[in-house]
């Protein structure tokens, strides 16, 4: 049983630790809930960095996750522009910069994750970008604007989901882009080869204009401004502004120092958990982009870095400090919109872990489900400008469904028909 004089502190303002603060609240919990984030925005979603608000059709108000004086009202103590240094497990405190101790009953790390740095000479310049936070958007919305204005260059380096995004919201705003990519295709890691090519076909007919299996050496600039970004095959791409967008990096530093268990970056990196969200200090719990969760669903240990893994996974790390039962095997699912192109994914099937990509409806026309298959067994499903299938597809991976591939690759075959 909870005591109500306990404390429950989560470290991470992003969504995750925010979900999880209101889980607490909406399951009772009377105790303290100490909510630390080391920006000075209140907690918010990351989608809309690169999406709605990158291109200036959403307002920089609608990204946060509650109204400010929701934190007041729902008696959650609120500590903006906080850093976390140390974590004292068997004090079960954490320390802040200004070298505030607070002791925590259950402790909850939502941490996220940050953008991976370009090991090149000229990343000084004031002309190179990264979106992760809010503040990078804001920054890049007036970059993009003056870029189109001016009919100005963006290099991006990777093709990746926020490059690719960044690279259509650069295209909608009129500004030039080149994108530079060491695997052959867009989104290689995640799609493969077979799908990864139409994005590649999507964005080369808006003019990006994309150079595979190559990687930046150098940006050159002049008076602290951006020239031109050169790579490893002696190609040189004129650039006014340079986007590093080559993956994120689970922010593990809190957790190593204190010693819980981590997994390495071969498998993924970030936190280890079980499927309650518990690392290996019982009291201590994490959730978002940063845990690894063994996930019972496809036996491997997952780390998922998107919007939906952040919404679901920190209200049931909330319950499981609370004491709840919980299984946290949620199907791993995320979307993206580029252009007049829409998507949803779910499952897991990264390259060399399928055989076969089978396609339900008109590629050409991207209007189409991909269903990535190991042995007949559907991992994976992407619905293209394809709506209201994303329940059918979910439950198709989770309950392991060997389908007729004739009936799968079918649009006039209900998907529902499939489902045993």
């Amino acid at each position: 049983m909870v005591d109500a004089d306990q404390t429950f502190v989560i470290v991470g303002g992003g969504l995750a630790g925010a979900k999880a603060a209101e889980t607490l609240r909406s399951e009772g919990f009377t105790g303290r809930v100490i909510l630390i984030g080391d920006e000075r925005d209140h907690p918010y979603e990351r989608p809309p960095l690169s999406k709605g608000y990158l291109l200036g059709k959403e307002e920089r108000d609608s990204v946060f996750v509650h109204e400010p004086g929701w934190y007041a009202q729902a008696d959650v103590e609120l500590h903006l522009g906080q850093t976390v240094v140390a974590i004292d497990p068997a004090a079960h405190t954490v320390r802040l910069g200004d070298r505030t101790v607070i002791r925590y009953d259950k402790l909850l790390l939502a941490t996220g994750a940050e953008p991976r740095r370009l090991d090149v000479p000229g990343t000084d310049l004031a002309g190179v970008h990264h979106l992760r936070r809010l503040a990078h958007a804001d920054r890049l919305r007036h970059v993009l604007t003056a870029l189109g204005r001016d009919n100005g260059h963006l290099v991006i380096a990777g093709a990746g989901w926020i490059g690719l995004e960044v690279a259509a919201a650069a295209r909608e705003y009129g500004a030039e882009v080149t994108v530079v990519e060491p695997e052959p295709t867009p989104l290689h890691s995640v799609l493969g080869p077979e799908v990864g090519q139409m994005f590649a076909d999507l964005h080369a007919e808006h003019g990006v204009r994309f150079h595979f299996g190559a990687r930046l050496t150098e940006i050159t600039g002049q008076d602290g401004m951006v020239l031109a970004a050169r790579t490893d095959d002696g190609e040189e791409h004129p650039a006014h502004d340079v986007l590093a967008a080559i993956g994120a990096a689970p922010r593990t530093a809190l957790a190593e120092s204190a010693g819980l268990a981590l997994v390495d970056r071969a498998r993924g990196g970030g936190i280890a958990v079980d499927a309650s969200l518990r690392t290996s200090d019982p009291d201590i719990y994490a959730a978002g982009d940063v845990a690894a969760v063994d996930h019972r669903l496809f036996d491997t240990r997952l780390r998922v870095e998107h919007w939906a893994n952040a919404l679901n996974g920190g209200p049931a790390a909330a319950r499981a400090m609370l004491g709840q039962d919980v299984r946290y095997d949620r199907v791993p699912y995320f979307f993206s919109d580029q252009y007049d192109l829409g998507m949803e994914y779910s499952g897991w099937a990264p390259p060399g872990s399928y055989d076969q990509v089978v396609i339900r409806g008109d590629a050409g026309k991207r209007e189409f489900i991909a269903f990535w298959l190991r042995e007949g067994q559907v991992l994976a499903g992407m619905n293209v400008n394809v709506w209201d299938v994303t329940e059918q597809i979910q439950r198709l991976i989770r309950e392991g469904a060997r389908p007729d591939q004739e009936a799968l690759s079918d649009p006039s075959k209900p998907l529902e028909s499939l489902l045993g």
